[in-house]
């Protein structure tokens, strides 16, 4: 695959209806909060995870098998590029105490794979694993295979405007245990708490590196998928938990060369969401503009609406 040789920075819009886009386990998995400005956040490896999802439903097998996944044992994950390409993987060995007397246990001592080795297991993750090559990975846990820098990045997502994360009590009508007599332990109602929140429109930023896109081989196709997945990944992702959520808007940011031609923050000045309502509850109460004429020499903008 011929990767990429062109820099991009990218505005992603999206927004949640009644649900709990992002919880954080510190917090009783209450929606995540700026607490200084009240802005709802989502992590980035929160959008990854949806990214690699949509990518596992769409494509099926290498050149688009998915590193990080549910369930996954990464350390087997690094042994296929050995298998594959019939290397000797590291291993680890043990080496007698030097104590005299013995009573210390035998150490293990790790043998690490050759730098050719690496190198070459390196290649064929990046090559056969999509998330590898496109958000990277640290491969070097056990079965080394090195690690790798990703030439996509994004960063936090913030709400435009605050949230409020709302607590609601359910119950279920059944039970889970019962006594010596075969019948149920007390009442048939248990308890529980859901948060959400009303609504939320909420905005991140992206970069991808054409240098790291060249040590990956992250190609003009894996771009496309990338953005298809975007744009999809929220109508294969639907639980209770993260009520409706939808992909709004796609501001692409192409610059004519890898170096690029203009800083990413000023590309991302261009792209305006505001609203006048005190309490959003609707994409439509806000308004996105962005002006292409601003655009700097060299940048052109492909703009998406959803």
């Amino acid at each position: 695959m011929t990767a990429i040789t062109n820099r991009y920075e990218f505005v992603f819009l999206f927004d949640v209806t009644d649900g709990n886009p992002n919880g954080d386990p510190d917090a009783g998995n209450l929606p995540r909060v700026d607490p200084e400005t009240g802005n709802g956040l989502i992590t980035d490896v929160c959008l990854k995870r949806k990214v690699r999802n949509y990518v596992s439903i769409k494509e099926d097998g290498a050149p688009y098998e998915i590193y990080v996944r549910e369930k996954a044992i990464l350390n087997q994950q690094n042994e296929k590029a050995y298998q594959a390409l019939n290397l000797n993987p590291a291993s680890t060995e043990e080496v007698a105490s030097p104590e005299a007397d013995g009573k210390k246990p035998a150490k293990k001592e790790k043998r690490k794979g050759s730098k050719d080795d690496v190198s070459a297991a390196r290649g064929w993750m990046c090559q056969n694993f999509y998330d590898v090559r496109t958000f990277g990975a640290v491969m070097s846990t056990g079965t080394n295979c090195g690690q790798v820098r990703g030439p996509v990045q994004l960063t936090f997502a913030r709400s435009i405007s605050p949230v409020i994360a709302i607590e609601h009590s359910i119950t279920r009508m059944a039970v889970t245990t019962v006594d010596e007599s075969n019948n149920q332990q007390g009442d048939n109602r248990t308890m529980g708490r859901k948060a959400t929140i009303p609504y939320g429109l909420y905005r991140t930023h992206g970069f991808i590196s054409a240098h790291l896109a060249d040590d990956t081989k992250f190609s003009e196709e894996d771009l496309d998928l990338f953005f298809e997945s975007l744009q999809n990944m929220f109508d294969h992702d639907h639980s209770a938990a993260r009520g409706q959520m939808n992909a709004r808007g796609l501001y692409i940011f192409k610059h004519d060369s890898k170096l690029g031609n203009a800083p990413a923050h000023k590309l991302f000045d261009l792209i305006s969401v505001k609203t006048e309502s005190p309490t959003p509850r609707n994409f439509s109460d806000y308004s996105v503009t962005f002006s292409k004429d601003g655009l700097p020499k060299g940048v052109v903008l492909d703009s998406r609406s959803f």
